[in-house]
């Protein structure tokens, strides 16, 4: 869709600081209430692997017109198969931590695509080790790329949507860890991180909804990526599976996907504020 003269005035009001008056989110009477990403153009951070690949795939394979992965790593074997099957899925390598590197890859995407209409603020990190071994350096490190690259990302595609006029969609990869300790691989920080970005979408979505964004989260429980894949291996696998219950196996991180185009589809134009568990065995813990 578009952006109407009264969204292209709401969003210049925005940006002036002047009184704005409400959105409105309902699609109109032509809509098809398709659950559909048709002539939508999706970004998403942190796609070259990972979650973020397989939120892609999914994407793509529900009619996105295009798809951008914002990432700092180059393509690989599986990034690269997939842009063959999708030759509408495109990479702009990106430092989510820097506001600057966000900015022009937004830019861009808007150049060379005319728009954008959602963003997954996706890419993170990681690290499994006791608390009393976690060093001040580590939690920048995590904190700058989960925390602060996840806010900025949002900021800036915000922004973005207001000065378009577009009723745009934010999604961020928040945790299971940031409802509960993860007894398999434990690590504070980690979930720390993932709690703020899970909060911070309950405000960001009350602020920016006079404008027709809508910011909403998804907590993936354990998902089948290079930074899990010792999970299954772990000599107490089978016991936790005998008494945790659950979904006896790691996620595909195309199980997501389902979630991620919901949130991000037109159909979910009263959906915002909230966090979606995928939790399989990990809610059962």
């Amino acid at each position: 869709m578009s952006p109407t003269s009264t969204d292209t005035a709401s969003a210049a009001e925005a940006k002036n600081g002047t009184s704005t008056p409400f959105v409105n989110t309902m699609p109109d009477s032509t809509f098809s209430w398709q659950v559909t990403l048709a002539q939508k153009v999706i970004a998403i951070t942190g796609a070259n692997r990972g979650i973020g690949l397989g939120i892609a795939e999914v994407c793509l394979a529900n009619s996105a017109k295009f798809v951008y992965s914002m990432d700092l790593m180059e393509p690989g074997e599986e990034t690269i198969a997939l842009q063959t099957r999708y030759p509408n899925f495109r990479y702009i390598q990106t430092d989510v931590t820097s506001e600057e590197s966000i900015e022009k890859a937004v830019n861009q995407i808007v150049e060379e695509t005319g728009r954008i209409d959602g963003l997954v603020a996706n890419a993170g990190m990681t690290k499994h080790q006791p608390a009393l071994k976690f060093e001040r350096p580590d939690l920048e490190r995590m904190f700058n790329l989960n925390v602060f690259g996840a806010y900025f990302c949002a900021q800036i595609v915000a922004r973005k949507f207001m000065e378009l006029g577009i009723k745009g969609s934010i999604v961020m990869t928040a945790s299971m860890t940031s409802y509960r300790p993860n007894r398999a691989a434990p690590s504070a920080p980690y979930g720390a991180t993932k709690a703020a970005v899970r909060n911070m979408c309950h405000t960001l979505a009350m602020e920016w909804s006079k404008h027709g964004i809508r910011v909403n989260s998804i907590s993936p429980g354990f998902v089948r990526t290079a930074m899990t894949y010792y999970v299954e291996t772990a000599p107490d696998w089978d016991t936790k599976m005998e008494y945790y219950g659950g979904m006896p196996r790691l996620a595909d991180p195309r199980e997501l996907g389902g979630a991620y185009v919901y949130l991000l589809s037109d159909s979910s134009s009263y959906t915002t504020g909230i966090d979606i568990p995928i939790a399989g065995i990990v809610g059962a813990w």
